[in-house]
């Protein structure tokens, strides 16, 4: 495993091998409050880079959840279909939202490491 990289849109990705795994960061959780529905990409989907791959529905509005990478998805987190709330218990774990084979790995170039986004976030307020 390779560290967590952060993308502006606040999704994080962790690489492992050619694939990696894609959540929200736990600054976008708690932007969100609590989370009530959660919509994954449909397996074998083709996702560019900053394309829309997910939809978070909370109590407070509905936001859209964006690859931070280009690939094709793998795999999604279906528990999150009952239990949509792990994306705030757990944003950085069990919350996961889906895992993409990568098309291309330079694209993790341009994300930001933990220490760089928490400045990032840090910036926003």
């Amino acid at each position: 495993m390779s560290e967590r990289k952060y993308s502006t849109d606040h999704e994080w990705v962790l690489v492992d091998g050619d694939v990696a795994t894609v959540g929200i960061s736990d600054h976008a959780q708690e932007q969100l409050g609590d989370i009530v529905y959660v919509e994954l990409p449909e397996v074998g989907a083709s996702l560019e880079q900053g394309a829309q791959a997910a939809t978070v529905e909370s109590v407070k509005a509905a936001s859209e959840v964006y690859s931070p990478v280009s690939g094709e998805v793998v795999d999604t987190n279906a528990a999150l279909s009952d239990e949509p709330a792990a994306a705030n218990s757990d944003p950085l774990g069990a919350g996961w939202f889906f895992k993409i084979k990568l098309s291309q790995p330079s694209e993790l170039d341009g994300l930001m490491d933990e220490q760089a986004y928490k400045d990032y976030v840090a910036g926003l307020d």
